[in-house]
């Protein structure tokens, strides 16, 4: 083309070849106006060039595979509303696929195949051969259901003209849907509604319907529930009727050659023997009818199942047998129809009933039309609780402790129907619960916290007017709480069993009480209620003084999780003094070997169970006993300071001796056999012969004895041995020999 002004241009416009176009002008100076006429010209044709070039198709063609069969876009494409479509046949929803991509330009590189939400590009679109063609590899997602299904690709522009290009392939996801209907019975009745089940080997594709069919001698609808077809029919004549069931796909299949799309499957005829109709059962959605003042008066609002001939604003009675003259059960008043093909009704109920008895009967004019079936009970109400402690038998005592687990039997009418709550503890879950309408058993968890007095039983969010009380623990704890302190560091009475000696003076024996030792987080045991005889007794077991002390209560202190609620006045606080409660004689009082006897005991009348009882027993013990002892020796054999020999035996002596017993260090009040002590002995003080050969004389001596062990002897010999100073004679001598002595 030439362009005047004497200059020359070239001017390129990308396009389908790539050719180039010259273009030539002089440019002259007074060409100014034909050369602006030249550039807009260049400038259309470029546009044009361009827009053909991007309406131009990228692909030639397109294969996809699914498993051994391919379809091509040149082959194998049915029309859908005018427009062509790639069809392709598949036997599951995640079907996987192969694309072979053939370009219009075989070389040009950069083609790419759009991600789309309809499937998974498992491989890459990879040129091959220089690409000559493009190979990729893609997962549909659910195709039963996926709509407007395609493939996008695009062409990016190059260096060599090329504009960006895009093409769109619609894919139509085609299956071959069987449908089959078998009945095993053909007979039914007029008004009467019957399942039947249809085998299909892809019953996602079959689209159903919630609505019935009408104006048909048997009417059916077509539902889908957990991946199974029902069929239900509903005849409306008598006789030998045919079904015909017009089914329709989700998905289309082709027919004509592979060029027609149906959504329709064949027909399916079946033919039914219809008989004349019986008692049909209609569902009721409530199971369960409290019989109260409200609902005999008002009613109850119900949903019923339609029985096709109801009519409406009009009362029918419901009876528990099917001929005329039966018990009046409710009353049953039509309202309305409703869009799921049931009715709204108001009942009255006047008796009580339960399924398992019978039937109940919708009459018209005393004449049966349906039968249904509820309950209709007496309002839930509660007689009597009873309690179950663990490890114990039913008691009538509503009573549970806090941190207590109990079985709970609520007895009295209509109790299965009931929906029971405790306030503020958990019900747990037990195998050996009991639940009928007469009876029902709970396992109940007191929480350790719980701040009432009383539990609450409520149904259904409403007090029923029983409950159970709450007690504080009130156990008999064993009684290593108290200490006891006589003149050491105090000490649980549970460590002192049997008699303790103790050789020192008592100056007052006291009690101390653990608080913090009676209640722990496993256990609890509340309040502990004491009581304390106390008896004193001398060394003979003749009774001294006797008190009686009752109702020492011990209460848990602080660190115990229910201590808020030990609170009272009755509580003891600080020791409890012996000496503070004997009126006759102190403890400091008491002669050797008396016994201070304390027996702590719970006190039975404020326990359910057998208590604890300590004794303790206090014995004054000495080592020594000093005494004054008259005794009569005789027959001793004496040996005097100088002389060889033993004079012979003398006869009988009086010896008055301050003596030393020793007690026995294990046993109460017992002496051992043996006694030392110092004195004077009158040798032969008994012998009035005038014999001057008699030695009468009178010694200051010190000496040893030996009695017999045996306590109870009044009349004892015991022996001595020793030796003194004699006064008359001015000598030293020894003695030895038996005596007399008298125990009175």
């Amino acid at each position: 083309m030439q362009l005047p002004g004497g200059a020359a241009y070239l001017c390129r416009a990308s396009g389908g070849s790539g050719a180039f176009f010259p273009l030539f002008a002089v440019l002259h100076l007074s060409g100014i106006r034909r050369l602006a006429g030249a550039f807009v010209t260049c400038l259309l044709l470029f546009c044009a060039l361009t827009t053909r070039a991007q309406r131009a198709p990228i692909l030639r063609d397109l294969s996809l595979r699914t498993d051994t069969v391919r379809y091509t876009l040149s082959r194998n494409t049915a029309l859908v509303q005018g427009e062509a479509q790639l069809y392709f046949y598949y036997r599951q929803d995640d079907e996987l696929a192969e694309l072979l991509v053939y370009p219009e330009t075989p070389g040009r590189q950069g083609l790419r195949l759009q991600r789309s939400a309809d499937f998974t590009l498992l491989d890459s679109l990879t040129a091959v051969d220089g690409g000559q063609y493009y190979r990729a590899k893609v997962r549909f997602k659910d195709l039963s259901s996926n709509k407007f299904l395609s493939l996008t690709f695009r062409q990016p522009s190059d260096s060599v003209g090329f504009a960006p290009q895009t093409q769109t392939v619609k894919l139509l996801p085609v299956t071959r849907t069987t449908l089959e209907f078998r009945p095993a019975d053909t007979e039914l009745f007029v008004g009467e509604e019957k399942v039947f089940e249809l085998s299909s080997n892809n019953a996602k594709n079959i689209r159903v319907s919630p609505e019935w069919t009408r104006g048909q001698d048997i009417d059916y609808r077509l539902e889908q529930e957990k991946g199974v077809l029902r069929l239900h029919v509903l005849p409306n004549a008598l006789g030998t009727r045919q079904l015909t069931i017009r089914p329709q796909t989700e998905r289309p299949f082709l027919t004509d050659n592979n060029r027609r799309v149906t959504y329709a499957l064949p027909p399916i005829r079946q033919e039914f023997t219809v008989k004349a109709s019986r008692l049909r059962f209609l569902s009721v959605d409530k199971k369960e009818i409290t019989l109260d003042e409200n609902s005999r008066r008002k009613g109850v609002e119900l949903i019923l199942d339609n029985g096709r001939t109801f009519d409406l604003k009009r009362t029918y009675r419901i009876e528990d047998q099917e001929e005329a003259g039966g018990s009046l059960i409710a009353e049953l008043f039509t309202r309305q129809y409703l869009t799921n093909d049931r009715v709204l009704c108001w009942l009255r109920v006047y008796n009580t009933h339960r399924q398992t008895e019978s039937y109940l009967y919708i009459k018209e004019n005393d004449l049966a039309k349906y039968i249904t079936n509820f309950n209709i009970s007496p309002k839930t109400t509660i007689s009597a609780v009873s309690v179950r402690h663990r490890g114990g038998d039913w008691t009538n005592s509503a009573t549970v402790n806090p941190g207590e687990t109990v079985d709970v039997r609520l007895e009295g009418e209509s109790l299965t129907r009931a929906r029971f709550h405790f306030e503020d503890v958990q019900v747990i879950p037990s195998d050996s619960s009991i639940r009928s309408d007469a009876a029902v058993v709970y396992r109940i968890q007191v929480p350790l916290t719980i701040d009432k007095k009383r539990i609450t039983i409520f149904n259904a969010g409403q007090p029923t007017g029983a409950g159970l009380t709450v007690r504080e623990f009130q156990r008999p704890h064993p009684l290593d709480f108290v200490g006891v302190t006589f003149g050491e560091a105090p000490r649980p009475v549970t460590r002192l069993n049997g008699p303790v000696l103790y050789d020192r003076t008592i100056r007052d024996v006291v009690f101390s009480f653990n608080s913090g030792g009676i209640d722990t987080d496993q256990q609890l045991y509340g309040k502990q209620y004491l009581s304390f005889d106390i008896r004193t007794q001398n060394a003979k077991g003749e009774l001294i003084e006797m008190r009686t002390i009752d109702n020492v209560v011990v209460c848990p202190d602080g660190s115990s999780v229910r201590a808020a609620f030990y609170q009272d006045k009755q509580c003891q606080v600080g020791n409890l003094s012996l000496n503070n409660l004997l009126n006759s004689r102190k403890t400091y009082d008491l002669d050797d070997w008396s016994t201070i006897i304390i027996t702590i005991r719970h006190n039975q009348s404020q326990y359910q169970e057998p208590g604890f009882t300590q004794k303790l027993e206090l014995v004054l013990q000495r080592r020594v006993k000093f005494d004054i002892d008259i005794s009569f020796p005789g027959g001793l054999l004496t040996k005097y300071k100088g002389e060889s020999s033993f004079t012979s035996f003398g006869g009988i002596s009086l010896a008055t001796l301050a003596q030393f017993s020793f007690y026995h260090p294990t046993k109460i009040n017992k002496l051992r056999p043996y006694k030392v002590g110092a004195g004077f002995v009158a040798l032969n003080a008994f012998n009035l012969s005038q014999d001057s050969n008699v030695n009468r004389d009178l010694g200051i001596v010190v000496l040893g004895s030996v009695y017999p062990t045996r306590s109870d002897a009044k009349l004892t010999f015991p022996l001595y041995l020793g030796g003194g100073y004699l006064m008359n004679k001015k000598s030293l001598f020894f003695l030895f020999g038996p005596g007399i002595g008298i125990r009175l």
